[in-house]
């Protein structure tokens, strides 16, 4: 086998990596486990997970205190590690974005379709009542929610298909993605906007969802 053949080869055991590093002292254990943590977080291009950052750290090391103290040390950097989607992630701080609009046209996490009011509003329904159906969805704005509005949703990757409702015929549900929760700022649904706060504070009702002229104009 030659050695650009075997650079091929696709690596058949994982990388053995120290992770207890029981050979150093304790505060050089843990910078170590500081610098891996963040250098796993820098690398990937979507929200990092705890399981995931486990596998370079040692088995009795607190992730959520090795966060911690990778935020200290960026406390006066532009960018942070925010959590979010069930993960961690570097983003730039909001304070930069008139910058980064200035030298390239558009700020981090600008680069999607920017949804119209009706599919927002459809959005913001499927956040708070998933998993929901489309005729649920319907019955809610009085019109009908087409496939096409459902299916833009989709397209950028914001709901997905959830459990069969038992209603009859089975139909599908929606709920909201990973993506969604990242394109929001969100680490979990619990910190959407509480429903009721929002109703208390005149922001949003049912029945101002229900008369708005905009809503939902997609036909199949």
């Amino acid at each position: 086998m030659t050695e650009a053949s075997a650079r091929r080869k696709p690596t058949e055991q994982p990388v053995l990596l120290d992770t207890e590093l029981d050979h150093l002292p304790p505060e050089l254990r843990w910078r170590e486990w500081m610098g891996r943590v963040e250098a796993v977080i820098f690398a990937a291009s979507e929200p990092v997970t705890r399981s995931v950052l486990a596998r370079v750290v040692g088995r009795n090391c607190n992730i959520e205190l090795v966060i911690d103290d990778i935020r200290a040390e960026l406390a006066g950097r532009p960018y942070e590690l925010v959590a979010v989607a069930g993960g961690w992630q570097h983003r730039t701080k909001k304070i930069f974005g008139d910058a980064i609009r200035a030298a390239f046209g558009t700020a981090a996490g600008e680069g999607a379709k920017e949804l119209s009011q009706a599919e927002a509003l459809v959005l913001m329904c499927i956040a708070y009542f998933q998993p929901i159906t489309r005729g649920e969805l319907s019955s809610f704005f009085g019109k009908e929610v087409s496939r096409d509005l459902i299916g833009v949703l989709r397209a950028e990757q914001l709901v997905a298909s959830g459990p069969r409702s038992p209603q009859p015929g089975a139909p599908y549900t929606y709920v909201t993605t990973k993506t969604f929760l990242s394109q929001f700022g969100l680490d979990t649904l619990r910190q959407l906007p509480d429903f009721e706060a929002l109703e208390d504070a005149g922001l949003l009702s049912k029945e101002k969802l229900l008369d708005h002229p905009r809503v939902c104009r997609y036909r199949r």
